[in-house]
């Protein structure tokens, strides 16, 4: 099925392998992986971030085979979690940064039509957290204060 602003497919990438197992090389148990977690989030990186340090730097194949939580659960389990979703997060900087181009070119209308499909997108994305409890139903995307979110 096709993406839904784009003509492309978008089947091509890595995937994970089928079996959830943990390997035998790994050297970090569910506990350290978790204290690693815990200490990459004091120094400021996102969830995703977390986990592309745990793969490339501690060689942690999968976070969630490993310690059967995800990383943003691990975090909600330790009440640190962000009051608003990374995907979210990175929409609404997505938005300032258009906005921000549109304000010195008033004619870019390739902007224009971004603005308004990123826009869609963050209005998509709050109606399903709310939806799935991750944000409080009276939350509303207003553009006058979204440089405050981020």
């Amino acid at each position: 099925m096709a993406k839904k602003y784009s003509g492309s497919k978008g089947i091509a990438g890595s995937k994970k392998p089928i079996k959830k197992v943990v390997p035998s090389w790994n050297r970090y148990g569910a506990k350290e992986v978790e204290m690693l977690i815990m200490k990459l989030h004091k120094e400021g990186q996102a969830p995703s971030q977390i986990g592309l340090h745990l793969r490339d730097v501690y060689g942690v194949p999968d976070v969630k085979t490993l310690c059967s939580k995800s990383i943003t659960q691990i975090l909600a389990d330790k009440k640190v979690q962000s009051p608003l979703p990374e995907d979210l997060q990175a929409m609404i900087k997505k938005l300032i940064m258009i906005k921000k181009h549109l304000e010195e070119n008033k004619q870019d209308e390739v902007a224009k039509r971004g603005l308004m499909i990123t826009e869609s997108k963050v209005q998509r994305l709050a109606k399903y957290y709310k939806r799935t409890k991750r944000l409080p139903q009276d939350w509303k995307y207003d553009v006058s204060k979204a440089k405050l979110y981020v």
